[in-house]
């Protein structure tokens, strides 16, 4: 898979420079798909506390997993200029490094429609590692949210992009 370069111009805008909902209508529906991800890094005794299920709000990572598919599915509503859509999966995946102190969330978005998910898969992931953010304060209030960016996105007329690694 070839990686792709950002080409173009800003789509949000119009030739007078306001801001602007993107036109889809003439696009063809396929199957789109975007995936992100991210880190939290923590002091080892707050990793423990997750990785043992006792943190005293609970399941932490249950709790984050949930918060982002809800967070994917409200991305319109946070984002403006984001169409609502239609998702048909929303997937999203901890990583525990104990060396690190850290849990990299990757979130996966996909729907069928005539535009990208990559917002909804960047809003999950952020929402995600937010919530263990909230659950873990209490014990840890130095967590570093970092590293979030999309990792890739397919479908539509510009294909596959993958990121650099």
């Amino acid at each position: 898979m070839k990686k792709q370069s950002v080409t173009g111009k800003l789509t949000h805008f119009d030739t007078q420079g306001q801001a602007w909902m993107v036109d889809v209508a003439g696009k063809a529906e396929t199957r789109r798909l975007a995936r992100a991800s991210g880190r939290i890094v923590m002091q080892p005794s707050t990793l423990r506390h997750i990785v043992a299920g006792t943190a005293k709000k609970g399941d932490v990572l249950g709790i984050a997993r949930i918060a982002g598919i809800q967070a994917a599915k409200q991305t319109s509503t946070l984002i403006p200029l984001c169409h609502p859509l239609a998702l048909t999966r929303v997937e999203i995946e901890f990583r525990i490094s104990r060396r690190e102190h850290a849990v990299t969330c990757m979130a996966t978005a996909e729907t069928l429609g005539r535009t990208g998910v990559e917002m909804e898969a960047l809003t999950a992931t952020s929402v995600a590692l937010l919530t263990i953010y909230d659950m873990c304060k209490a014990v840890d209030r130095g967590m570093r949210i970092e590293s979030l960016g999309l990792q890739e996105k397919r479908g539509g007329k510009s294909g596959v992009w993958l990121a650099e690694t």
